[in-house]
């Protein structure tokens, strides 16, 4: 049956097994040195049975969300794969309701993921994602560093 992944963080630099299947597995750190209060969710854990995750993203942000640009740095056994930018919120006109968000407040929101669009080959994944409150990204407000191991080609 499918697998689920969910984790809470509250403590830095420490490692977490999050999910396994016949097909995959994800682990994570975070890249700072700096506490989160995070939760994440996704099902299922399978790159095979499905094209669409859903995820939950529960967050309690140290600083006010008015500006966000999301960084996605992604290596497949060592190469760089993919690199995409994305500002979520821009402090006006602003698509989501979480770019209202300010600190000490709980961030919380539910997405989809379109995993398939991206063919994951069979192999090690690093998957890194930086949230910045600048567009310059000189301040960082979140960094995950995913592990993510695909155990067979997706054909």
């Amino acid at each position: 049956m499918f697998g689920l992944f969910f984790f809470t963080l509250f403590t830095s630099g420490v490692g977490e097994f999050l999910c396994t299947s016949s097909d995959l597995e994800m682990s994570y750190t975070f890249c700072d040195s700096t506490a989160h209060a995070f939760v994440f969710n996704l099902t299922p854990c399978s790159i095979m049975k499905t094209n669409i995750w859903k995820a939950t993203l529960n967050w309690i942000p140290r600083s006010d969300i008015t500006f966000l640009k999301i960084v996605f740095h992604v290596w497949h056994d060592g190469d760089r794969a993919f690199h995409w930018k994305h500002l979520l919120c821009s402090g006006t006109d602003n698509e989501y309701s979480s770019c209202e968000t300010l600190k000490g407040e709980t961030l919380v929101e539910e997405f989809d993921i379109k995993g398939l669009r991206i063919q994951f080959l069979k192999g090690n994944y690093n998957i890194i994602i930086q949230g910045f409150s600048d567009d310059s990204e000189n301040n960082m407000v979140i960094c995950l560093n995913f592990t993510m191991i695909v155990k067979q080609d997706v054909y």
